[in-house]
């Protein structure tokens, strides 16, 4: 397929600056891939869906504060100095990205406010990118806590329109987050309460956790009309035995297997055996999904309303089937469904 098959027009105000009152209270769009229809419910309606012994795959990778901000030695310049990996603990090498760039040269040092934090660019990645080195007179434990107090919650601030609020510390980040690593929430797991978690668990409903670390890449733009040639970011992910044991039961006992939020997907889809079942798998995932596609492990998938020309509105059309999720969107948009990381929800039957 080619790029411009994913392009349509959505109107500003349907990208959600902030999360619903409620994490439950979003609206959930329901696409029978079987039948061919789009039903319009509320979130607390999902587990209508589901019964005893289906399972709900999900992320449970942490968001952490990754965006910091510093002021560039002899000039002061403020300087964004946003996170994305850890290259070396021992070292306290980290691969970021910094604005405005073309002030940040190799040999620079940034000061963190009134901290006794400081960073040395030692290399330069990409035209934003940047390898830095913080110098930190301090245990590990102390030089974490201190870039947690540093850092903010690294909402898409380009996209939402808007500067990082106190609530997104607790909003941009699932109820069941655990594994610290991400840049960028799995958004099908915002909706997700206590009270829904509960009423899983009396249903029979099964969960099984595996880890990906999303990154920046969920939000980058793809920018060549050929799918096949675009190249995406690698992502650490762990696929344990024990999510693998609950999964695979599920699927010899022909039960649903609901993959929470496209990331989870791609985990689930980088782990899948010889004969169709999920092994235990880790590593790095740059795992790029579009239609035509045959998924092996999940057979229904929760997730959001994604933007144009998204790889997250690619893997969706694959899992979904083009036309469908198409007709979908523009449902969506008639309906004024809220899109993007705190918008409503789509369950893929």
């Amino acid at each position: 397929m080619k790029l411009h098959e994913f392009k349509f027009e959505l109107p500003q105000e349907l990208v959600a600056t902030h999360p619903a009152r409620n994490r439950d209270d979003s609206r959930l769009m329901v696409l029978n891939r079987a039948t061919g229809t789009i039903e319009h419910r509320n979130f607390k309606d999902i587990l209508d869906y589901f019964t005893e012994g289906d399972t709900f795959v999900l992320n449970d990778t942490k968001v952490f504060p990754a965006r910091m901000y510093g002021n560039k030695e002899k000039t002061g310049a403020t300087i964004e100095v946003f996170l994305l990996r850890e290259l070396n603990k021992e070292l306290r090498l980290w691969d970021v990205l910094v604005d405005p760039a073309r002030k940040i040269r190799v040999g620079n040092k940034l000061y963190f406010g009134e901290s006794d934090m400081v960073a040395e660019v030692i290399d330069n990645t990409t035209s934003r990118g940047r390898t830095i080195k913080f110098l930190f007179d301090g245990s590990d434990e102390d030089f974490r806590k201190a870039l947690y107090e540093l850092g903010e919650t690294p909402i898409p601030k380009e996209t939402l329109n808007r500067e990082t609020e106190p609530a997104d510390k607790e909003r941009y980040q699932t109820i069941y987050a655990e594994n610290i690593g991400a840049v960028a929430v799995p958004a099908a797991g915002l909706h997700f309460t206590r009270e829904v978690m509960k009423r899983m668990e009396i249903k029979g409903i099964e969960t099984a956790a595996v880890t990906l670390h999303v990154g920046l890449g969920t939000f980058r733009t793809v920018d060549v009309e050929d799918l096949t040639k675009h190249k995406t970011d690698s992502e650490n992910f762990i696929v344990g035995p024990e999510a693998c044991a609950v999964v695979n039961k599920a699927l010899d006992a022909k039960k649903r297997v609901c993959a929470i939020g496209t990331t989870t997907l791609r985990a689930m889809e980088s782990s899948v055996s010889a004969n169709a079942r999920m092994k235990p798998t880790q590593g790095w995932n740059d795992r790029f999904i579009f239609p035509p596609y045959e998924f092996k492990i999940a057979n229904c998938l929760l997730t959001n309303l994604h933007l144009p020309e998204s790889t997250l509105i690619m893997i969706t059309a694959a899992f979904a089937g083009y036309p469908l999720l198409m007709e979908a969107y523009k449902e969506a948009i008639k309906e004024k469904y809220r899109f993007f990381s705190y918008g409503d929800a789509m369950l893929i039957l």
